[in-house]
């Protein structure tokens, strides 16, 4: 179950209008990789420090694919994309690399992941 705060916020649009209430998402704590790996290896035959090298690797490779300018498909979980903010310009013929401000990474859920997000039970806490 995902527990939510009432958290109050200022418009960014309209600074002088008045603050509003939102319902944000409160996390309870964070998974990493060996936690992730302790828990594929207790679901499975395979040992936790195969399970934590398999993952590192994997995301070794993701970084060098990603680093190619792919898109990394990860089947039931989800895909990897980079993405840039850049400057605008008036023309084509001024773009250029020296307008990128900051590469991200673009996250697009599969299809259960986001059907997950669908099913989600909420609860408010203080």
């Amino acid at each position: 179950m995902v527990q939510i705060k009432p958290v109050q916020k200022v418009n960014p649009q309209d600074l002088t209008a008045e603050k509003k209430f939102y319902a944000q998402a409160v996390t309870t704590g964070t998974v990493d990789l060996e936690r992730l790996a302790y828990l594929v290896a207790n679901q499975s035959t395979v040992r936790e420090a195969d399970c934590y090298a398999v993952i590192l690797s994997l995301v070794h490779n993701i970084m060098d694919e990603l680093q190619q300018g792919k898109i990394v498909k990860l089947d039931k979980l989800g895909s990897f994309q980079v993405g840039v903010k850049t400057s605008g310009v008036a023309t084509q013929e001024e773009v250029s690399v020296h307008l990128i401000k900051k590469a991200h990474l673009n996250f697009r859920p599969d299809v259960r992941l986001r059907e997950m997000l669908n099913n989600l039970k909420f609860r408010l806490v203080a």
